[in-house]
């Protein structure tokens, strides 16, 4: 799926809700979403950068999107039901969601990580995604054909010393996203994960501060994988976890 090509309408009249939209993958998504017709929810911890975010959207001709500020390290299941309830209300349904939001935390052997880290990094990586998941499912049942997208990772594949909570919180999301695929089964919604590899973002930067990132992808260089998972294009494709970089 890494030479998809969409048209230029491929998501016209959906809507579609973007976790961590303030930058990286989720930013450049959000505005790739956008450019294809979507209207774009725009989630993220800081309100500043979801703006920044919301007025690229305007000046590329993208439909109004909207803007939910939430700290997913704090965000309570309260939080949560309001989120679902103001979609239903205010779109009336909900055909796309790329649960992109994640924290690395620290890197380094597993007994020496404290139980503080391991908890927001489980928190953020993966019960903010499952609650955010369950409370959208109304939105969600109301879409003709929608699409939940996880963020996987190739250590949340294959463990990898050093890679700690981080690595199991994104085993965990991987084992979700079957899990929810089983459920769905051949109902209107689909559920798939990306795994974008090796990308030109602030948390890879974070893990090797000494990488030449002029030799990584950009966060747009990913999204033909993206757009496909979206698009209608993949209404037939569920439980799948696809890469959306060629080896």
């Amino acid at each position: 799926m890494n030479t998809y090509q969409a048209t230029k309408n491929a998501l016209n009249d959906k809507v579609i809700l973007i976790t961590g939209a303030g930058d990286g993958i989720g930013r450049v998504a959000a505005l790739t979403y956008a450019e294809h017709g979507a209207t774009v929810i725009l989630l993220g911890r800081t309100t500043s950068k979801l703006e920044a975010v919301y007025d690229e959207i305007i000046a590329l001709g993208g439909p109004k999107p909207a803007i939910v500020p939430m700290d997913l390290k704090g965000a309570t299941k309260q939080n949560y039901r309001d989120l679902g309830a103001t979609i239903e209300q205010q779109f009336g349904k909900l055909d796309g969601l790329l649960n992109n939001a994640g924290i690395l935390g620290s890197l380094g052997p597993l007994e020496h990580f404290c139980a503080s880290t391991f908890d927001n990094i489980m928190k953020v990586n993966v019960t903010a995604q499952a609650m955010i998941t369950k409370y959208l499912f109304p939105a969600l049942r109301k879409s003709p054909n929608a699409s939940i997208i996880f963020t996987s990772s190739g250590v949340g594949r294959k463990g990898r010393e050093f890679w700690g909570a981080y690595a199991i919180s994104k085993f965990a999301v991987e084992g979700m996203m079957q899990t929810w695929a089983c459920e769905v089964g051949k109902t209107n919604i689909r559920v798939n994960c990306i795994n974008p590899g090796a990308t030109r973002t602030a948390m890879r930067a974070s893990a090797y501060p000494g990488e030449d990132r002029d030799k990584l992808a950009t966060p747009e260089d990913l999204m033909a994988t993206y757009l496909y998972l979206m698009s209608d294009d993949s209404v037939d494709v569920n439980g799948q976890s696809l890469d959306a970089q060629t080896k």
